[in-house]
């Protein structure tokens, strides 16, 4: 039990005064309501409005780099897939290029050389096709819209009316 509080004092912070006694006549709060009273451990207006401020200022900021990551991902991985179309160009170039000319020059022998050169460039048309159709599906793969990102940033609206979880 605490020491007994004289008449006229306030009590230490928390507590109640016992039954009694008067609180110091600058110690009231004036009348109006300019200072609010709240039980102990109630948090103020301006504590919540501070909170939640601090809460969506956190939330945007996960937001944002959820968003980077995710980015970032797709990025990487288009980056990849315009590596290997330009590799597979090049390679396609240089295949075309050399065994064209082996392959015409051994096409020569038993055919007339003008078919043998039609010959090899159509086999290398559809080796080119292809390449072409393998790179074209990987990028159809990329998906450029942060879709995690824009899934929970459609759950802001109803998390701020004080509904929690996503779409049922």
């Amino acid at each position: 039990m605490s020491a007994p509080v004289p008449p006229g004092a306030m009590p230490p912070s928390g507590a109640m005064p016992p039954p009694g006694a008067m609180p110091q006549p600058g110690a009231m709060p004036p009348p109006g309501g300019a200072h609010e009273v709240r039980q102990h451990g109630d948090p103020s207006v301006g504590e919540l409005i501070k909170s939640v401020t601090r809460d969506l200022s956190t939330l945007m900021r996960q937001e944002l780099a959820l968003a980077k990551a995710e980015l970032t991902q797709e990025a990487a991985t288009t980056g990849k897939a315009a590596g290997a179309l330009g590799g597979a160009g090049v390679a396609a170039f240089l295949v075309v290029l050399f065994l064209s000319i082996a392959l015409w020059s051994g096409l020569s022998n038993v055919m007339d050389a003008g078919w043998a050169g039609l010959l090899v460039a159509v086999l290398w048309a559809v080796v080119a096709a292809v390449l072409f159709v393998v790179g074209r599906s990987t990028l159809r793969r990329v998906r450029p819209t942060p879709e995690r990102t824009v899934e929970t940033l459609g759950t802001v609206p109803e998390a701020l009316r004080g509904q929690r979880g996503g779409t049922a």
